[in-house]
């Protein structure tokens, strides 16, 4: 049930509000299709509703409610039609495209969104991470759901938060690739949640409220954790390891040695739980041997490093600088989802950060490093590519480094073919998308 008034109140306030707020471009449009539902996650605070009221406010014939305000409380799937109704009347509008955000405020929400699909609405949905997992989406809406990920800030995202839009526009000077290193050095310290952007003095206080509130919202309250210690214990392990391979029965033997009894049932349980908060990303070693992928350790990345400054004191530039590259990968699948990503490790113990995988082909190797020039690029980093490059037969390699830009020919150990090895800047490739499109 609903009161009226109440809701009319509800929707001159929303109009005004969205009309007078100021919304930045964001990478990820809002696309709602026919006979699918438009899902909207990833984790808590990345601006999943200011992506939706934009909508909202640029498109004519949207209808948007958040379901978590008192007006909507204990609403059925025939007052949701009703209120589509109401504001029809109300506005002189016709409803094409319904956003319902918070969408677990609703009772059988499943239900509602096949129903206004099925009545020829383009519809549109998100929740909290502690509410709406893209496995639950998946096995609620059966098909029917098309799920787009969004994550904090990207530098491009970040840099027009920061009103630096204007240099990623024009062409590159020496001053300005100096300011660009400054931010970057900024971003991959601090991450790119929106709140800690732009209210910079107030960020750590920002960080450690997120932190706290994913890890048990998000974690332990929704997966009805019994043993409360050890999912601290696991999530502050993952996040002080983050661009590490985790070893799990190590993270058993540390967090056991912690608490003095055994953990293994609930490390490896919880384990399982981590990457729906969208907090945590697990990333696989590459192997065609399907057991070995499952048997090898795994990588684990954070959707921001800025959540990792408030249980670790390390500044690790180079892993930052990775987990930073994964979460630019991790967004390209939004617009192409046959991308896949591993790492690659061979017997030997030389290691290459990602691989590339489309349509079941490897299309790209890429290395990180920490570098301002070629010498600093360790020669451990080089013998790995060319060695992966070998075994996966792919030549498209790529070092992302901090500053050193060019291309080497380098032969792999025992051959007498070269093989060219790309060297791009950080800022330059997470600058390299298309441009920002608007909604």
């Amino acid at each position: 049930m609903y009161d009226r008034e109440f809701v009319l109140e509800y929707f001159n306030y929303l109009r005004g509000r969205v009309n007078n707020k100021q919304y930045y471009p964001c990478e990820l449009s809002i696309k709602p299709l026919e006979e699918k539902v438009f899902v909207l996650w990833g984790p808590r605070r990345a601006g999943k509703s200011s992506l939706l009221q934009h909508f909202f406010k640029e498109k004519t014939g949207t209808f948007y409610i958040d379901l978590e305000h008192a007006a909507f409380s204990d609403l059925t799937a025939r007052d949701i039609f009703e209120l589509i109704a109401i504001y029809e009347t109300t506005y002189g509008q016709k409803v094409r495209s319904v956003l319902l955000d918070e969408i677990h405020g609703l009772r059988d929400w499943q239900r509602v969104a096949r129903s206004l699909v099925d009545s020829g609405f383009k519809v549109g949905i998100s929740g909290s991470s502690s509410k709406l997992l893209s496995r639950e989406v998946a096995t609620q809406l059966r098909g029917r759901s098309l799920s787009k990920l969004l994550l904090p800030l990207s530098f491009r995202e970040y840099l027009i938060f920061k009103k630096e839009e204007h240099i990623f526009k024009a062409p590159i000077s020496l001053s300005t690739k100096a300011k660009l290193l400054n931010y970057l050095d900024e971003f991959i310290k601090w991450g790119g949640y929106p709140e800690a952007v732009l209210y910079p003095q107030r960020r750590e206080d920002i960080l450690k409220e997120y932190f706290e509130t994913t890890l048990y919202k998000d974690f332990v309250e929704h997966f009805h954790i019994e043993n409360v210690s050890v999912a601290r214990f696991l999530f502050e392990y993952i996040f002080q390891n983050f661009a590490n391979e985790i070893s799990f029965l190590k993270a058993v033997n540390f967090i056991a040695s912690k608490m003095g009894k055994s953990v293994k049932r609930e490390v490896y349980a919880y384990r399982d739980l981590l990457p729906e908060t969208a907090a945590v990303f697990f990333l696989e070693k590459y192997s065609s041997n399907v057991y070995e992928r499952k048997a090898s350790p795994i990588k684990a990345y954070i959707a921001d490093v800025g959540l990792a400054n408030t249980i670790s004191f390390s500044k690790d530039i180079g892993k930052r600088m990775e987990n930073a590259v994964f979460l630019e990968l991790l967004r390209k699948t939004n617009d192409n989802p046959f991308l896949s990503y591993y790492y690659w490790k061979d017997y030997q113990q030389r290691e290459v950060d990602f691989v590339v995988k489309e349509r079941g082909q490897v299309k790209q190797l890429i290395q990180v490093s920490y570098a301002s020039s070629l010498d600093e690029i360790e020669r451990r980093e080089l013998k790995a590519l060319l060695a992966a490059s070998e075994q996966l037969k792919c030549d498209n390699l790529v070092i992302i480094t901090w500053d050193y830009e060019g291309e080497e020919l380098l032969k792999p150990w025992g051959k007498s073919e070269r093989k060219r090895v790309k060297f791009i800047p950080l800022w330059k490739w997470l600058l390299s998308r298309e441009k920002i499109e608007k909604i």
